[in-house]
């Protein structure tokens, strides 16, 4: 692997650990991670969860799935340079409805937290049941 790729961040104890730092452009005017920017940590950590899972990118319907539903409880805030951890937990599938639980931490603190129900779709936007090849 090239040291030039983008990080997939690594799974460990049943749970994907995905970097990120807060840069100047998620954050308020006072340099506090902005509430909406968490919403793009979590589909960041989602997506790499399932890349580093070998999620099929090769096949015209590569696995789309669209967010149904998400709870978040935000903790405490982060702050402009803070690096940060996406903690994403598969929780279960039901049907196409897949489960999952999510935190953002900075050094064991926890900033945010979520749980998020997604949908496997085909690129049309018809609902489809993910094959076990997922």
């Amino acid at each position: 692997m090239s040291d030039d790729l983008p990080s997939i961040g690594r799974i460990a104890d049943r749970e994907h650990l995905f970097p990120v730092r807060v840069y100047y452009e998620d954050t308020d005017f006072t340099g506090v991670v902005y509430h909406a920017t968490y919403l793009r940590y979590f589909e960041r950590g989602r997506s790499e969860f399932l890349r580093a899972m070998g999620l099929p990118s090769d096949r015209e319907d590569h696995g789309a799935f669209a967010v149904t539903r998400i709870v978040v409880d935000y903790r405490t805030a982060g702050r402009i340079h803070d690096a940060l951890v996406v903690r994403t937990r598969f929780t279960g599938l039901r049907g196409p409805r897949l489960n999952f639980e999510q935190q953002i931490e900075r050094t064991g603190v926890v900033l945010a937290e979520a749980e998020i129900v997604a949908v496997a779709i085909h690129l049309d936007g018809r609902v489809r049941r993910p094959s076990a090849a997922e």
